[in-house]
């Protein structure tokens, strides 16, 4: 419970920043194809930390304080610095840069909980997937909203 509580938490922090901008910045700025409403984030984020705590748990119970969960724990500082990159400093080419980064913490995490627990790994793949999406969100708002 406490693995998934604290990525929840991790998104929690970001809500006031998104919340904001959702009503303010977001509507006002040119949007890629195939954008989704706002309301799907939050949603979205949820489903991954639970799937991301669920798998950061499984980790720990098998191999503990590892070098794994030390990356686990890095990509999920990452992935919660991107709301206030993206929405809360209205930065897209700031939110891409950091999609890079989390995209490689993310990739070396799933290298690293393939040898401690597959299906650990394997919850992860979501988050891929995610990132990789809001890879080419914040890439389309920033090619389309130059500042």
């Amino acid at each position: 419970m406490g693995f998934v509580g604290l990525c929840l938490l991790a998104g929690a922090a970001d809500a006031g920043l998104v919340t904001h901008a959702a009503r303010t910045w977001y509507p006002s700025v040119a949007h890629p194809p195939g954008t989704p409403p706002i309301l799907v984030f939050p949603c979205v984020w949820a489903g991954l930390a639970v799937t991301t705590g669920i798998a950061g748990w499984l980790v720990w119970r098998k191999s503990g304080a590892s070098h794994p969960l030390r990356l686990w724990g890095w990509q999920l500082a990452a992935g919660a610095a991107w709301p206030p990159a993206f929405f809360g400093i209205h930065n897209p080419a700031l939110g891409l840069a950091v999609t890079a980064a989390v995209a490689v913490l993310l990739c070396a995490t799933v290298h690293s909980f393939v040898r401690s627990h597959r299906f650990a790994a394997g919850l992860m793949f979501p988050c891929i997937a995610w990132t990789g999406f809001y890879a080419y969100l914040s890439a389309g708002f920033w090619w389309l909203n130059p500042s």
